[in-house]
């Protein structure tokens, strides 16, 4: 049984889903004010799997995952570059689809827009008044009350005392306690605004999750994720607004993926140690960034390092490799690397294990391949399956191995200034080189090859070759 680490409760538990069979899960975009970078990628192809694997695992799963397009760095960058704001967003949610389709992350089944939800919000802003859970300040703004709700400080672990001691209030700021948070900002003259009973003004970003999920999923559903770093405040502000507003539970499993880290420190654009998708993938084929993804558990630290991606570039050309001139065979995977596969994959998504199996039956396909080509091509099937449970092995084994499927995977070629005829004619000329027993020529044109990236490997039936 599938078994999901809860960050609410802090262990490991056996999932049920509220109503049998389907499976509603929300999970934190981006906020469009930049491209994307690898901490984002994680985030995106972590839920990405957990969505793959439970349609596997036969759930119906409704998958919303928002947009943020307005908010402080965003109203910033445009102020910066002089253009409207949603002429920005509009530029930066086009290059994330574009990022996020290279990398093999299927759509949402919703993708709300916050500048879409403002009715939603303002609604839910209501309620929390009437409730006594809000309140509006002196210039406007609209708090939530953070000692009204009893509960603050549960997903994080935290108790309100010690968050107070360690809270401080804006001069600009008219709360009535550090902890309280905006709901709704009165616009100032230079900004943009919506209108709303307590005037002209923007939601804070808490307020725009707590009202997108539920506007999409109802106000309780199966799992909401994240990174690490929404966990507090962002996903505690989101509990504590929404169960206010709706007096029932929010969200049954909370998902926190771990950072992506840089010399030890977190990846993010604040810091500036950040590299964008778009930036790595003019080095990197994009299943080499999802294998080096998958390679570490989703919630612990992926230490960014060009050792590590060459590593996992290695280890996907060793799955490709195996699959290497098998004959096509559609067939499920064989039973007993199948359960391996769900029992890695079933005890909280560690795909670590789940790419153990893979490699394992990537070399039990090449014990096959000389003993009984039938069983390689059915021992390839099944790792091709397998793999595509991860969005991996998508591509055809020649193509991949040649580096030519895909505008993303355009940098590799430029790693030789040969392209792939030439390449097969330079290797047909070491054969006619071979057969004539020109040893020397046979020799100088391999070492051509390989000092412009090309491999070639003599088989049975031939030369073959692949970029390093």
């Amino acid at each position: 049984m599938l078994q999901i680490f809860n960050s609410l409760t802090r262990q490991k538990e056996p999932f049920q889903p509220i109503e049998p069979g389907k499976v509603r899960m929300y999970v934190c975009g981006m906020t469009v004010y930049d491209y994307c970078h690898v901490g984002h990628a994680r985030a995106m192809v972590v839920f990405d799997v957990v969505v793959r694997w439970l349609r596997a695992r036969g759930f119906e799963v409704t998958y919303v995952r928002n947009i943020t397009d307005i908010d402080d760095k965003i109203i910033q960058r445009a102020r910066e570059n002089g253009e409207d704001f949603t002429v920005l967003t509009a530029r930066f949610i086009r290059a994330m689809h574009e990022d996020l389709a290279a990398l093999g992350i299927l759509p949402p089944n919703r993708e709300p827009r916050a500048t879409e939800a403002m009715a939603d919000m303002i609604a839910m802003i209501q309620t929390l008044i009437a409730k006594g859970f809000a309140y509006v300040g002196a210039r406007g703004d609209v708090y939530y009350t953070v000692g009204r709700f009893g509960r603050y400080g549960q997903l994080a672990n935290k108790k309100l005392e010690d968050l107070r001691a360690g809270a401080r209030i804006e001069i600009e700021e008219a709360k009535r306690d550090p902890l309280d948070f905006v709901l709704w900002k009165a616009a100032k003259p230079d900004e943009p605004g919506w209108d709303s009973p307590w005037g002209k003004g923007r939601p804070g970003w808490h307020i725009e999750c707590s009202a997108m999920s539920t506007r999409c999923l109802g106000q309780h559903f199966d799992i909401h994720g994240g990174g690490m770093d929404l966990k507090f405040p962002h996903h505690e502000n989101e509990i504590a607004q929404s169960e206010a507003a709706s007096g029932q539970r929010y969200v049954n499993v909370w998902m926190h993926n771990g950072f992506v880290q840089i010399n030890e420190e977190k990846m993010s654009k604040s810091l500036g140690n950040f590299f964008t998708v778009r930036e790595v993938l003019q080095r990197y084929q994009p299943e080499v960034v999802r294998l080096f993804i998958l390679s570490s558990h989703y919630r612990g630290p992926l230490n960014y390092a060009d050792d590590n991606l060459e590593q996992a570039k290695a280890s996907l050309a060793r799955l490709y490799t195996a699959l290497r001139g098998l004959s096509a065979v559609e067939t499920p995977a064989e039973e007993a690397w199948r359960v391996r596969f769900e029992q890695a994959m079933d005890d909280d998504f560690n795909t670590p294990e789940a790419l153990a199996v893979l490699f394992d039956l990537a070399r039990e396909t090449n014990r096959l391949r000389f003993e009984d080509p039938a069983e390689a091509a059915r021992s390839g099937a099944s790792l091709r399956y397998l793999g595509g449970l991860l969005g991996l092995l998508q591509s055809d084994a020649e193509l991949y191995l040649q580096a030519g499927a895909g505008e993303a995977m355009s940098a590799a070629l430029t790693v030789s200034p040969y392209g792939a005829e030439q390449i097969n004619a330079l290797i047909a000329e070491r054969t006619a080189a071979r057969q004539a027993k020109r040893w020397a020529e046979a020799d100088r044109i391999r070492a051509l090859l390989q000092g412009a990236g090309v491999v070639l490997e003599d088989t049975s039936n031939g030369t073959v070759w692949r970029r390093e």
